[in-house]
């Protein structure tokens, strides 16, 4: 058999003929009844994820011998495009395929590999992301969560907060301290650990647009196999680091291995925009709302310009990995743009209108409110800024009194 790579032209038909056959349009699931809406989509990405495993289009950019098709960004590209009408299982692009499985396909065991990257891809497995702590804010080295080494195994105790649905998930990365006389860099590992074990008590956090994705797990003596230690004991920064590279890239909008285009379930293939609102509104002739819409759209051309411009200058070594702290900033800056002026559009009617019959309006609302959010994923705004400034720029780092001291000895707020 031929290992000649097939032609994007050739695989976008070939996709356009399955997606017909196989997928449903979107918007036309049933709802299943008797269980919470949040968790029904994830009973439905599930299975979709599954169909599109069974008909090879699932983990299109990830390597054949991890269930993927081993094709290229265009071939991704070409996918999205064709599938655009279609229902995807968008929510396992993050964190659990384009975070936590391309994180173990560069720093996992073979093992590992084979278990959880393949077992994402085919729908069988979720995997989340056990990063944040309370006490640690946006100094995840800082962790206070530990392992202790046990023969072969770990014991873990400590706390870990905004867990991004994680109670969908089967299977976390888990950053822990293993060596509390080390300073806080050199101490940490990596280990994956199962998300739903007697020793883990989970809480879901309801956020201000009344959704409950946000978990905060409590740890009490939880035994892990020693074996899901991802790299080397004590150098789990070196894996934290590479796992937050995807999670910039993949926020940002930049990551190879995301498939299907984001947008509201139910939504069809053109989500509501500011254009679209406007004319909704009967102000797409209002010259300051049309400046708005404008200066809407420019932001987004322009961020798609980043997007691929940094892509290719990481992909090429022109950048350094760290530049995907750029993707990450302008993505942000760009949404939180959309939603102020989706707000403006809509005015008083996005806090007034009801559930049903005005539905896109409201919706503008509570996006406003949660507008931050996308200064704070992946990262807050200010540690993308300070990434580009020392590690893309090279200008002076901060001061940091902390830094080569062993952790035990950090003076921490009580």
């Amino acid at each position: 058999m031929s290992d000649e790579l097939e032609s994007v032209e050739d695989f976008q038909l070939r996709a356009r003929s399955w997606l017909a056959e196989n997928m449903p349009k979107a918007g036309s699931l049933p709802i299943r009844k008797g269980i919470d809406p949040e968790e029904q989509v994830w009973l439905d990405a599930r299975d979709l994820q599954k169909t599109l495993f069974a008909g090879g289009f699932a983990g299109i950019c990830f390597p054949k011998e991890y269930g993927g098709q081993g094709l290229t960004r265009p071939h991704q590209a070409a996918f999205n495009q064709e599938s655009a009408d279609y229902e995807m299982p968008i929510v396992l692009n993050v964190p659990s395929l384009a975070i936590c499985s391309a994180m173990l396909l560069d720093m996992g065991s073979e093992e590992q590999k084979q278990k959880y990257i393949r077992g994402a891809i085919s729908g069988e497995l979720v995997l989340c992301q056990f990063l944040s702590e309370p006490s640690g804010g946006s100094d995840l080295a800082g962790l206070l969560t530990r392992a202790q080494r046990d023969g072969d195994t770990y014991i873990i105790n400590g706390q870990k907060c905004w867990s991004t649905n994680a109670f969908a998930a089967d299977f976390a990365t888990c950053l822990v301290r293993t060596d509390w006389d080390a300073p806080k860099h050199r101490g940490l590992s990596m280990i994956i650990v199962p998300v739903h074990d007697p020793a883990t008590h989970m809480q879901r956090v309801q956020m201000v647009n009344g959704t409950r994705e946000f978990c905060e797990e409590f740890f009490t003596d939880l035994v892990v196999p020693a074996e899901n230690l991802v790299g080397v004991e004590n150098d789990g920064w070196t894996v934290g680091q590479r796992q937050l590279f995807f999670e910039r890239q993949a926020v940002g909008g930049g990551s190879a291995y995301t498939s299907g285009m984001a947008r509201a379930r139910g939504a069809g293939h053109d989500a509501i925009t500011p254009a679209s609102l406007a004319t909704r509104m009967g102000k797409n002739t209002d010259s300051a709302v049309r400046e708005l819409v404008g200066w809407s759209h420019v932001n987004d051309v322009v961020n798609s310009q980043i997007i691929k411009r940094v892509t290719i200058g990481m992909t090429s070594g022109e950048y350094p990995a760290h530049a995907s702290s750029m993707m990450r900033l302008t993505g942000a800056e760009t949404n939180q743009l959309r939603n102020d002026v989706m707000f403006e559009i809509a005015g008083e009617d996005a806090v007034v209108a009801n559930h049903n019959d005005q539905s896109v309006l409201r919706e503008s609302g509570v996006a406003y409110l949660m507008r931050q959010a996308g200064s704070l994923g992946g990262g807050s705004t200010e540690m993308s800024r300070n990434m580009i400034s020392e590690r893309v720029l090279m200008m002076p780092r901060e001061l940091a009194a902390d830094r080569d001291v062993p952790f035990r000895d950090v003076r921490r707020g009580r």
